[in-house]
């Protein structure tokens, strides 16, 4: 037997502190020279000027390096990315080709000064960008989106506006006191809380393309919001996508949520030729003889999820006019037998829950499973060993910090968690029915509502 002799382990200590790299600076460089390739840094450094005192040697550039560093790293507050970056700070200018690391009060001023114009320029900048280079499959054709039996590509698209609340601290008030003044009244505002707890909230309002996961346009509001302008402004951006890729408008399909189911929104998007999908609020609309007409008769399809057991009662009625409007919308009514537990959407009537969605009269199979995926409901189990989390931020006393991670799949802030999780298993489903495409590894097809 050979014996092993012992080796000798030197261990060396100083007082010299040395910080480690950043996990996130390597991700940084990645992005930073793709910015650079791309001659974005150079754009946002010549085109996007604000003048203003007391920022000395700074410019718009060097803010926006901060930003895109501190969305990178996924610190909890800009003070811990400060904190982290401070040992790094010239190699982390240095990758956007700029010298000095603005200070804390410095990007404190540029945010609290910046007005909506520099905002503006900066959003044009980037959507211009994106409708420039858009993703491509290998032979340099887009497919991405969804695909029907007739071969014609679809473009969905889900915008939804998410509020966030924020507490705040009770203040003394007396007459030796002077008015009390907090920092969130400049963001923030009184409006819908929901099921939050807070007194004041923040809505973001964003539109997100579901096939790739691309951001197309973010807005923020204090209170509630213009939900209205925002989707006017998101209808210009889908109009701008669809000429950059010669795509008909009319394939474009803009999902919604219940928020944006009233009558004077499906006259903004009917009127405008767009293609969208949203789930109605307005029950009213359930009492018109049009309406009941058709639910007193048998219904068009009976729908049940072979995961959940799920049934509803589907009742088509494809064309409604619109009133005041030479216009007409497709209206499709669920129904479903009520239990005890009230339904958190929907009407219930005579022990029935009832629920619409409205669309454009359109008898396109890919358009009438959508809306009847919608109308049903569907709810697809999270993953449990997705690597993809969902995280959200919430405003607590003047911070920005992030909660406990969030399952992929399930509600997220920004509105796109379940949704996006859906339309790819719709995407997936429907491009193994269509018999024009090739697919090595064939997956079950959906069995299509008999209505269409």
């Amino acid at each position: 037997m050979s014996s092993i002799a012992s080796s000798v382990v030197t261990i060396e200590t100083s007082p010299e502190c040395i910080p480690s790299t950043p996990s996130w600076l390597g991700e940084v460089a990645v992005m930073a020279h793709y910015l650079s390739r791309l001659g974005l840094l150079e754009r946002i450094a010549l085109e996007v000027r604000f003048s203003r005192g007391r920022f000395g040697i700074y410019e718009v550039i060097d803010f926006v390096a901060v930003l895109i560093g501190y969305a990178l790293s996924g610190e909890r507050t800009l003070e811990k990315f400060y904190e982290r970056l401070e040992p790094f700070a010239l190699p982390f200018m240095a990758l956007f080709a700029r010298e000095q690391l603005p200070s804390r009060s410095a990007l404190s001023r540029y945010l609290g000064a910046l007005d909506q114009s520099t905002v503006e320029a900066l959003r044009s900048l980037f959507q211009e960008d994106l409708l420039a280079r858009p993703p491509r499959e290998e032979g340099g054709e887009q497919r991405a989106g969804l695909q029907d039996r007739c071969a014609d590509l679809w473009k969905v698209f889900d915008e939804d506006a998410t509020r966030q609340a924020a507490r705040q601290r009770a203040l003394p008030h007396s007459s030796d006191l002077p008015s009390a003044s907090r920092r969130m009244n400049e963001v923030c505002a009184p409006g819908y809380t929901g099921r939050k707890r807070g007194e004041v909230v923040r809505t973001r309002t964003t539109l997100l393309q579901a096939h790739t996961q691309q951001w197309f346009g973010t807005y923020g509001q204090a209170g509630n919001g213009d939900y209205r302008g925002d989707l006017l402004r998101s209808v210009q951006i889908l109009m701008r996508y669809a000429a950059k890729e010669n795509l008909p408008l009319a394939h474009i399909l803009l999902r919604l949520d219940g928020q944006y189911g009233e009558m004077a929104v499906v006259i903004d998007l009917a009127s405008r030729g767009l293609c969208f999908l949203t789930r109605g609020k307005d029950y009213g609309l359930l009492d018109l003889p049009l309406i009941q007409a058709h639910l007193q008769g048998p219904p068009d399809e009976v729908f049940t999820h072979a995961e959940t057991g799920t049934s509803r009662a589907l009742f088509d009625c494809p064309h409604f006019p619109l009133p005041g409007t030479g216009l007409t919308m497709r209206v499709i009514v669920a129904t479903h037998p009520a239990t005890g537990t009230p339904a958190p959407i929907g009407v219930t009537r005579d022990g029935v829950v009832l629920r619409h969605s409205s669309s454009p009269p359109c008898r396109n199979a890919l358009l009438l499973l959508a809306m009847s995926l919608l109308c049903t409901c569907i709810e697809v189990p999270s993953r449990p060993s997705s690597p993809t989390r969902t995280k959200s931020k919430i405003l607590t006393a003047g911070s920005l910090r992030h909660p406990v991670d969030r399952s992929f799949g399930k509600s997220s802030p920004n509105g796109c968690g379940t949704c996006v999780w859906n339309w790819a298993i719709v995407s997936i489903r429907l491009r193994c029915a269509s018999p024009n495409l090739r697919r090595p590894n064939p997956l079950p097809t959906v069995k299509l509502p008999s209505l269409i």
